[in-house]
């Protein structure tokens, strides 16, 4: 590594250093830390009750439940508008505070102050909404008992649907960050173009589908352990392998990222004007 990478590097990591704590602070992280935690209180309220005999012994109903639970609050609700108030304000809020000068003074390349502050809001999403991951699907099985739960993870699949949901989850925040941190910087109100997204993911699975393959959550769903019923209305589609959807979600972050490095280099400050 030459001597430019590694100053690159080293201030990539002062960044993020000094923005990771503002990350998890604020009057807007209040929404984000209820969409986190949220289901966590919702399950453990159900795991404080005692399951019916015949659902005791179904367990596989139990991975059904957080499948849907997961595809259809966690991934279209909780860590979309959790990225949404995240990393739009990763500018947006130093703008609207008049702050965000003080960096451009410094002698540190725009891509770089992307690159710190992207992964200073990649820590706080990824804690928050892993976290509440691995608490919901924990949750979900102890009103099974100890003895059901001991031996679904660790001869069952439960550490391995576990892991692809954690995995899922770090994707999820990796490509829905990236699109708004870009959204962030183009738009002054960025509700309205975060509600154009949510509707487009909406309605993904009555697309096409090729139209489907152009969104996020075709590949988030793809990447689930435990399919859910798709509905009367929608278009059947193949899930994409994970040594597609993988690389694809990493390359549209890297693009989107790269387009807002570009975005950043012409960014000029007006407070006047917000």
């Amino acid at each position: 590594m030459d001597k430019v990478a590694k100053l690159w590097l080293r201030q990539v990591l002062a960044i993020w250093r000094l923005e990771a704590t503002k990350a998890f602070r604020g009057r807007r992280m209040v929404g984000v830390y209820f969409l986190a935690l949220a289901p966590v209180l919702l399950l453990g309220l159900r795991a404080a009750l005692t399951l019916h005999p015949q659902e005791r012994s179904n367990l596989g109903l139990a991975g059904v439940i957080y499948a849907g639970l997961f595809q259809l609050f966690m991934l279209r609700l909780a860590i979309f508008f959790g990225c949404v108030g995240i990393f739009t304000q990763l500018f947006r809020g130093e703008i609207l505070e008049k702050t965000l000068h003080y960096y451009l003074l410094t002698p540190v390349r725009r891509e770089v102050l992307v690159a710190g502050k992207y992964l200073s809001g990649l820590a706080a999403a990824v804690v928050l909404f892993a976290g509440s991951t691995t608490a919901t699907f924990v949750l979900l099985y102890v009103p099974y008992g100890s003895e059901i739960i001991r031996d679904y993870f660790s001869r069952g699949p439960g550490l391995k649907h576990l892991g692809a949901y954690i995995g899922v989850t770090v994707l999820a925040c990796l490509g829905y960050g990236a699109v708004f941190l870009l959204v962030g910087l183009f738009f002054r109100n960025p509700m309205i173009p975060a509600a154009i997204v949510l509707g487009w993911e909406s309605i993904n699975f009555v697309l096409p589908p090729l139209l489907q393959k152009i969104s996020v959550i075709h590949y988030l769903q793809s990447l689930c352990p435990v399919a859910i019923p798709a509905g009367p209305f929608a278009v059947l589609v193949e899930p994409t392998s994970a040594w597609i959807s993988v690389p694809g979600v990493l390359l549209v972050t890297a693009a989107v990222l790269f387009l807002a490095s570009l975005k950043m280099r012409h960014v000029e400050i007006t407070y006047s004007t917000d």
